[in-house]
């Protein structure tokens, strides 16, 4: 069966090992990861092996039991188990049979099955790569009849069955939709996945715990990045896990956790403050908005990275979106410090947008908190937020996030603003831009929110001085409101995509903001 197929199927290309295998073939693979008896232990050892090499090109729900199977992998780990005594039974049940171990012990099945595991190790895992194709199939038969069968490598911690679990898992999620789908769906594969981040083990061997951990983090990771509708459901099974946020949070405030750790910890924090839900949970722990603020401003962080750095921003930014509490919690960790050096960053083009996206929501959700400073450090960047939105080669996602915030600065600071556009002699142009903008501008996933915040800023700027409205009104800013009337969008409803599902709606229809902006404009 493994021979025939290793006979007609190529085994590696140039750059990687891609392994197109029969049902066969993977069903008899799988099959032996449920192999628990002691006698079966290296048998099941190097099916976890093949099983690993060929994860990332292998879709595993045409194999029924496949997820349980792999998951039985994660069962190795020597997780100390804690009783309650008053759910404990006082006598243990007695053990049932595995049909699939007593299926192994069979002597004949037994020995076709270490021929079988030889002959796929010398060609799943070649040591030399052969020119052609000729060459692979001479070189299998010539294993096949003489008998040259190379000695296995010496077994290392990577070849611990738990490792070998998590790593099947970090590819099959990473290759494939329906991979990741069966994989939320196994029954307990999931609580198994989140027991591996928390420090609270009995395992003995450091290396395992840091690779399991490791591994852990980047499934979840994977996992919760998902788009579209399966995306939100996969990320509301994540975070139901009880323990999962405190887990996230030890790593982040251990001094021994890292970078990796740290980076992959913060990756899955901003994926899961996607949901309104853990948005708000994820804002009630303290250390966690103090060392993602210390990662993003690089205090007391000096292993920081640019990409640690923009990470911790973005998990800011998406968890300031649509919570005052989380607003007020990152205010109340650095204050006046913050503000400071969100300004300092809007004039650095490298962290500009991330930095306008969180000053805004401040703005937004925590403008009784803002002290005479705060407004003076927002008021020194508002000639550059200006520059940002008038220049040509401005849009999309970046324009909407720059007028958001300009249009914020309009409200909390109105005298601020209308004098920065009096002196730079700009109140006529910035009009025709916002304008122009909403004309030649429809919403997408990349930028949902371009018109909604374009009718806010035209409303905030009328509010604060009411002859604005004329100058709107002279650039035909009554015709474009229509025309956004007349062409209404659902995505607009959201503040932001991943795939095609829309996340975190918005409280205030857009219909109701044009309504606003043309009563602002009549006579």
């Amino acid at each position: 069966m493994l021979y025939s197929f290793l006979r007609n199927e190529p085994l590696k290309n140039k750059t990687k090992s891609k392994l197109t295998t029969s049902t066969k073939t993977v069903n008899c693979l799988v099959n032996m990861l449920g192999w628990t008896s002691e006698r079966d232990t290296d048998m099941r050892l190097f099916a976890a092996k093949v099983t690993a090499k060929m994860a990332d090109n292998l879709r595993v729900a045409s194999v029924p039991g496949a997820m349980q199977l792999i998951a039985s992998l994660l069962n190795s780990a020597h997780v100390q188990k804690m009783k309650d005594p008053l759910l404990d039974n006082c006598s243990p049940e007695p053990e049932q049979g595995n049909p699939i171990e007593e299926a192994g012990g069979n002597e004949q099945t037994t020995q076709m099955f270490k021929w079988l595991k030889q002959m796929a190790i010398y060609c799943f895992i070649p040591r030399e790569e052969p020119t052609n194709m000729d060459e692979q199939k001479t070189n299998i038969l010539r294993c096949c009849w003489k008998g040259s069968i190379p000695e296995e490598e010496p077994s290392t911690d990577t070849d611990l069955l738990p490792v070998l679990g998590m790593l099947i898992l970090d590819k099959l999620a990473s290759f494939d939709l329906e991979n990741c789908i069966e994989i939320s769906r196994a029954i307990g594969l999931m609580s198994k996945i989140i027991e591996f981040t928390s420090n609270q083990t009995d395992m003995t061997c450091i290396n395992e715990i840091g690779q399991l951990k490791t591994s852990s983090l980047k499934v979840l990771g994977r996992l919760s990045r998902t788009e579209g509708e399966f995306g939100v459901t996969v990320r509301q099974k994540i975070s139901e896990h009880p323990f999962l946020l405190s887990h996230l949070a030890e790593i982040l405030d251990d001094s021994r956790s890292s970078q990796k750790l740290r980076k992959l910890t913060i990756k899955l924090l901003r994926n899961l403050a996607m949901d309104r839900n853990i948005n708000q949970e994820i804002g009630q722990i303290p250390v966690i908005i103090s060392k993602l603020i210390h990662a993003f401003l690089k205090q007391g962080e000096p292993s920081t990275t640019g990409s640690d750095q923009t990470l911790s921003g973005q998990a800011l930014a998406i968890l300031a979106m649509d919570s005052a509490k989380n607003c007020l919690a990152m205010l109340a960790e650095e204050g006046d410090v913050f503000i400071k050096e969100l300004a300092d960053m809007i004039k650095d083009a490298k962290s500009c947008y991330v930095a306008s996206s969180l000053l805004r929501d401040i703005c937004v959700h925590a403008r009784s908190k803002l002290g005479i400073w705060n407004l003076q450090e927002i008021s020194s960047i508002l000639g550059k937020v200006l520059e940002g939105i008038m220049d040509a080669e401005g849009k999309g996602a970046e324009l909407e996030v720059l007028v958001g915030l300009s249009s914020q600065i309009c409200k909390v600071i109105p005298e601020d603003f209308a004098r920065e556009l009096e002196h730079g002699q700009i109140r006529e142009g910035f009009i025709e831009r916002l304008v122009s903008v909403l004309n030649t501008n429809t919403p997408t996933a990349h930028c949902p929110g371009i018109r909604r915040v374009i009718v806010e800023h035209a409303i905030y700027m009328m509010e604060c001085n009411p002859g604005y409205a004329n100058c709107f009104i002279e650039c035909k800013m009554i015709e474009a409101l229509l025309e956004v009337e007349r062409k209404p969008s659902r995505a607009e409803k959201y503040k932001f995509f991943l795939g095609d599902a829309g996340l975190m709606e918005h409280a205030i229809p857009l219909s109701a903001l044009v309504s606003k902006a043309k009563e602002l404009m009549k006579p």
